[in-house]
Formats: C-alpha cells, sequence, structure tokens
C-alpha cells in the first residue's frame, strides 16, 4: 500500500510503470484509470487491437475479436456479463479506447479486507482481466483458493503454476 506510487501511476503512468522495470514500443504513453465504487473501467481498441505487451504480456484472442471490440463499445454490462462480471446498476461503467498513441490500463478497485497488506500481497489479487477491466481483483479468499489449486496441480505434474495473480 503506497498512496505516493499510486498517485505518481495515476498522474504519469508511463514512467510510474518504467520504474518498475516495464517499458517498450507499445508501452509508453500508458494511462492509467482507477475504478471507484461509483466508476468501473473497460479497455478495447476498436480499431486494431493496440495492448500495453509490456506491462501485459500477448493480448488474449477475444481482445482482438471484432465482437469484443464492437460489443465494449455499445454494451459494455453485456460484455461484462460476458465475463462473469456483475456491477450495481448505479456504477457507471466508462470505456477507454486504446490507441496507437495512448494505451490504458485499470487500477483495479482494492478489494474488501486487504488494509494493511504489503504491495507483494495485494499484487496477488491483481489479474490480466482486472487490467483490462473485463474482471475484478481477485478477493483474498479467491486468491487462496487459486494458489490451492495451483499447488494441487504442481504437485500432481511436477511443474510449477504462475500465481494466481499473474499478468499471463
Amino acid at each position: 500500500d503506497d498512496p505516493a506510487y499510486r498517485d505518481w501511476l495515476l498522474t504519469d503512468a508511463t514512467a510510474a510503470i518504467a520504474d518498475m522495470g516495464y517499458s517498450g514500443r507499445q508501452g509508453e504513453h500508458m494511462v492509467v484509470v482507477p475504478n471507484t465504487p461509483d466508476e468501473h473501467n473497460l479497455v478495447v481498441c476498436t480499431l486494431c487491437s493496440c495492448y500495453p505487451w509490456p506491462v501485459l504480456g500477448l493480448p488474449p484472442v477475444w481482445y482482438k475479436s471484432a465482437p469484443y471490440r464492437s460489443k465494449a463499445v455499445i454494451d459494455p454490462r453485456g460484455v461484462l456479463a460476458d465475463f462473469g462480471v456483475s456491477l450495481p446498476d448505479s456504477q457507471r461503467i466508462r470505456v477507454w479506447d486504446s490507441t496507437a498513441e495512448v494505451r490504458y490500463l485499470v487500477l483495479p478497485e482494492r478489494p474488501a479486507d486487504t488494509q494493511g497488506w504489503s504491495r507483494e500481497q495485494l499484487a496477488e489479487l491483481v489479474t490480466r482481466d482486472s487490467m483490462i477491466g473485463t474482471g475484478l481483483a481477485l478477493t483474498p479468499q479467491q486468491a487462496a483458493q487459486a494458489s490451492r489449486v495451483a499447488a494441487t496441480s504442481s504437485a500432481k505434474t511436477g511443474t510449477p503454476q504462475q500465481p494466481a495473480g499473474g499478468a499471463a
């Protein structure tokens, strides 16, 4: 929990993200928009598939698809429902159109019961979808369940699994 970094992220996302080691051709001119109890943000690129690769890795296939790109603008609440996200009717949804000049990322709303958590603990709750806006940050209970599933899978296959909050 670092209010100064949060402020920096919201005022100069490109520099704040680069300071964490994430930079590159698809990562310049970044803008971070925060989810709040009153507003949920959703990112789309209506023209092509502009995506912050240095931060989130390769874009998911659905992000580049015409159905997602058009429905996100026309029916953002419907898109969220397609992803299993249900928001209160009172919560406004704002759609951000990424371009070659500016790429948007969502700062997920902080889950309940995480006061006093470290930056590392909070990072485990953040997913790629929550940074696009098609998902919410994991609750502590969801993250614990995902860690148990990953540990069980790893034990069965002998292959280490990515942490629940990984951005891949």
